[in-house]
Order: structure tokens, then C-alpha cells, then sequence
């Protein structure tokens, strides 16, 4: 495959890149007025992503709007233990909710990996995006995949939906019942490998892990519950697909991000907490940074921007390595005209 824009790929190398590559998590959402419109098409959240035509219409959506350097599938994170029969379901207004939450022993001694197929629709539509992506045999941009880390998905399969207090139901089974909660985790080992070698298989150029809850463990606990089962899927991925980047972003982890370099994977997302120099001297010269602005920036004005840009890569080479995002995705209440001011500022460095 060819690419008309390859800066994204050519951050997973020792190149010297003439600016650093962009795009952003959660891009395609609800900020954008034609994202609301094809959502209400589409008559619902899930309903949108089970539709291969309308992820590939959203995932075009920013690249429309701005000079991005990358495309993400357009997806959730919670397809995956939906397919284990958990019953995932979106209100109107409301986070994610599981009917059949893993409560007890039965529960979690029955938990399998799901059969791929049931997620036939995930791979129908990255191989979707990558047509939509794609003239005359040439694509736009790169194609990131993704999935929720083990640890993550746990915390909502456990829980039976978000948590306000650091998913104490979750905590509780690690810590008294460990070998249950292994059996959740090493499930969700097994099942995101395949997915996410799925998703490769269908025509994702780099994958991406969304360790979104790792932070809330203790430094100990989340190496040995949050990055080792990540870590099993890199070596995993990397052994099949040798070329592919794997990145993984664990929010609230600052306190491991040398482990994290270690892990194999190419690529370390960092947060809006943390601060990209002292990453850097942790992770080391030869492991992929991206990151690391405050999402709310782009609830703020054009001055505060630029300004908070230029603090944040004091000292900072983001010519090698890099690869500019946002510390966490976009928020609903985001201006999109900030979107373009932050895009063009670092288009600019």
C-alpha cells in the first residue's frame, strides 16, 4: 500500500520528520455537527457502529475538516465483552451499561473469548475505511485500529458500566479474589490478541491499546494486572505482524513509563497530567511519545492555545518520535474552530 501522506508511520522510525504528525483522539464525535447528523441517521450509538457505510462516513468527517495525519476506525472499546454475551447497551445521555454484569464466580467461570465472527462487522468496517480512505490505489492517510486494554474492559465488565469512585467492585474482586479476576483478564488476553489481529487483517496500518483505567491501580498492581496482559498481546502482535505499530496509552501511568517503553510496544501515549520531557527521559530515544495536551484546551480560546502549546514542548524534540495528540480524547463541548487553531499551531512547529 502506498500512502499520499505517510508522516504518521515514518514517527515509528529514527527518521528526522520535518513537523510532527497529527491527529486526535476521539476526532470523529460529537463536537462535530455532521457526526451528530449521521449519528441520528444511523438512529443510535451502537447502530452507527455496526454500520461499516456510516464508521467510514464519520472516520472522513475531521480529515474533511482539518490537516490531519491520521484516520482511527471509528468504533467502541466495549465491543468486545458485548460479543461475550454481556449485553451492551447506550442510553440517551448516558454511558455504557452492561445487563449481565461478571458479579460472581459462575459468571466469571463462564466468561469465554468470543467467537471473531460476532465481530465480523469491526472488521467490515476498517476494511470500509480503508476503501474510503483510498484513490486509484492510493490511501490518504495511515488506518489506526484499536481496542480496549484487558484491564480496562475488565473494570467495565466487572462494574456493569462507567464508575465515579475508581470501580470499587472491580478492585474488590482483584484483591480478594485474584484468581477470578485473572481468569477475566487472561480472557480478554486472548480475545483482543485475535481481535486486534483482526482488525490487521482487514487493513489497519497501526493498532492502538486504550488503557483508560490503568491509572486508578497502585504502580505495583498496575504493571502486574494492567501492563503485563497488554504486554502478552504486543509480543503477540508484533510476532505476527512484525511492520505493524502497536501503541499503547494508559492513562494516569505516568509512574511507569519506563516499564512501559519495555513492554515491545513502538509506540507510548502520554497523558495531559504528565509532562513529555520527563517521559521522554523515561522512555528513553528509541520508543514513539504522542501526546500530551489538555483536551479542555479546546473549550479555551485561540490565545490560550498557542500559548499552552509552547509550554508544553519546552525543550522537547517533537521532530523524532513523536507524534502530537491530545492527553485523553475530545470532549463533547469542544469548538471545532479550536480544533483547526490547534492543528494549524502545530502544523506550524
Amino acid at each position: 500500500m502506498s500512502f499520499k501522506n505517510d508522516l504518521f508511520l515514518r514517527a515509528f522510525t529514527d527518521e528526522k520528520l520535518p513537523r510532527p504528525p497529527i491527529w486526535l483522539m476521539r476526532q470523529a464525535g460529537r463536537y462535530l455537527p455532521e457526526y451528530r447528523a449521521t449519528r441520528g441517521k444511523a438512529g443510535g450509538f451502537m447502530d452507527l457502529c455496526r454500520s461499516p457505510s456510516f464508521c467510514a462516513e464519520v472516520l472522513l468527517q475531521p480529515l474533511d475538516r482539518y490537516d490531519l495525519d491520521a484516520a482511527i476506525l471509528f468504533s467502541d472499546i466495549l465491543t468486545v465483552p458485548d460479543a461475550m454475551g454481556l449485553g451492551l447497551s447506550f442510553g440517551v445521555g448516558e454511558g455504557p451499561r452492561f445487563a449481565r454484569p461478571l458479579r460472581d464466580e459462575t459468571a466469571v467461570k463462564a466468561l469465554a473469548a468470543p467467537d471473531m465472527s460476532t465481530l465480523q462487522y469491526v472488521f467490515d468496517a476498517v476494511a470500509e475505511c480503508k476503501r474510503a480512505l483510498t484513490t486509484d490505489g492510493v490511501q490518504r492517510v495511515p488506518l489506526i485500529g484499536f481496542s480496549g486494554s484487558p484491564f480496562t474492559l475488565a473494570c467495565y465488565m466487572i462494574e456493569g458500566g462507567g464508575s465515579t469512585d475508581a470501580f470499587p467492585l472491580t478492585r474488590r474482586m482483584m484483591l480478594q479474589r485474584p484468581e477470578l479476576f485473572q481468569h477475566v483478564l487472561d480472557t480478554n488476553v486472548t480475545a483482543v490478541t485475535a481481535y486486534l489481529s483482526g482488525q490487521v487483517e482487514a487493513g489497519a496500518n497501526a493498532l492502538m491499546l486504550f488503557d483508560t483505567w490503568g491509572g486508578v491501580l497502585a504502580p505495583r498492581l498496575y504493571r502486574e494486572l494492567s501492563l503485563a496482559p497488554m504486554q502478552k498481546i504486543v509480543a503477540a502482535l508484533k510476532s505476527k505482524f512484525p511492520q505493524i505499530p502497536v501503541m499503547i496509552f494508559s492513562r494516569g501511568a505516568a509512574h511507569s513509563v519506563a516499564a512501559i517503553a519495555a513492554s515491545g510496544a513502538d509506540g507510548l501515549g502520554v497523558d495531559w497530567q504528565s509532562d513529555l520531557v520527563d517521559a521522554r527521559a523515561a522512555a528513553g530515544p528509541h520508543v514513539t511519545l504522542q501526546g500530551n495536551f489538555d483536551p479542555l484546551l479546546l473549550t479555551t480560546d485561540e490565545t490560550t492555545i498557542r500559548r499552552e502549546l509552547a509550554k508544553s514542548q519546552e525543550g522537547f524534540d517533537s521532530h523524532h518520535r513523536y507524534v502530537a495528540n491530545l492527553g485523553h480524547g475530545i470532549t463533547p463541548d469542544t469548538d471545532p474552530a479550536l480544533v483547526e487553531v490547534l492543528v494549524q499551531t502545530l502544523r506550524s512547529s
